[in-house]
């Protein structure tokens, strides 16, 4: 059975890619992804492709990536304990882009599908996946219209959908060292397969399908918009907390590494650029004390008005 279901993800996956490589590169309008075909001695491969230098783009990568193999790692086994002993196939696209100007907000996505079998035994299988964005200078209507993006893909499966994995992502998203969520959260969803495959692969389109739907026109709202030295000089320290996310609790980083997977193609996610700061405090009042007070507290972005955001407390 799982030939036919793996084949059907994969050949959505690979289009999936080059429609966001497409789309990206309309939006940036200079500058061109750059693919670089790999393979994995222990089975599979993918596609890196990354861009670079553009008006809008840094730099950003969009990965597809399809391996296999006879043991699934621990980090994957901590997590369904009940996948010890069986071979596995995992794909998916991941994607990340670290725009220049401050203004435009990084952006995150991931889809995949698992399979794991075991001789006598029915498949385990499940999708996984989402969006999300982490912003420096947010402004409220770009926030407001990625969520609702979000919502209204989500709505087609159940009024539950939205509200569960938008609550989902802001928990994932939420680095424990610091004590606020890396962005304005969006989509996160994991271990997808109770409605049945179809159903299961249809919603997980859904969230691919949405990215550009979400993210481009945030990017044509905010490319024009100048920017200081010191606001570059925030957004380079707030990259500082992407990297820190993805070295320390990310699952999909610490999946590839501990899978042989290659080691540039993990690690695109990475910005070009960022810097630390020992002890930031924004000042008082100002658009980065914003930042911290209200955009990296989780909020109910579709029902709210920007004078109706909190300064919440955080912990998990």
């Amino acid at each position: 059975m799982h030939s036919n279901l793996l084949e059907q993800v994969k050949t959505y996956l690979m289009a999936l890619q080059d429609t966001i490589c497409e789309g990206l590169e309309r939006a940036d309008a200079n500058a061109k992804f750059v693919e670089d075909s790999w393979q994995r001695a222990e089975g599979g491969g993918g596609r890196t492709r990354v861009i670079r230098d553009g008006n809008i783009i840094e730099q950003g990568g969009v990965n597809y990536s399809h391996v296999f193999g006879a043991s699934m790692p621990a980090s994957a086994t901590a997590h369904r304990p009940e996948l010890a002993g069986r071979s596995f196939h995992a794909c998916g696209v991941s994607l990340v882009i670290h725009p220049k100007n401050p203004h435009i907000p990084t952006s995150h996505a991931n889809v995949r599908f698992f399979i794991a079998e075991k001789e006598g035994e029915e498949p385990i299988w499940w999708f996984g996946g989402g969006f999300d964005l982490t912003p420096f200078y947010p402004v409220f209507d770009d926030v407001k219209h990625w969520h609702q993006v979000a919502h209204d893909l989500c709505a087609p499966f159940g009024d539950d959908v939205y509200p569960r994995y938008k609550k989902w992502c802001d928990e994932y998203f939420y680095i424990k060292h610091r004590n606020e969520t890396r962005g304005v959260g969006g989509l996160f969803f994991d271990d997808l397969n109770e409605h049945g495959f179809e159903q299961s692969f249809a919603f997980m389109q859904a969230v691919g399908n949405g990215f550009l739907d979400a993210y481009v026109p945030i990017i044509e709202r905010r490319k024009s918009d100048e920017y200081t030295q010191q606001q570059r000089d925030f957004q380079l320290y707030r990259r500082g907390r992407y990297v820190e996310f993805n070295l320390v609790w990310d699952r999909g980083t610490l999946f590839g590494l501990q899978t042989g997977g290659r080691t540039e193609s993990i690690l695109m996610s990475m910005p070009p650029l960022a810097r630390w700061e020992y002890n930031y405090t924004p000042g008082a009042e100002s658009p980065e004390a914003q930042l911290y007070q209200f955009y990296l507290r989780p909020q109910a972005w579709l029902s709210s008005e920007p004078e109706q955001l909190v300064a919440r407390d955080w912990q998990l």
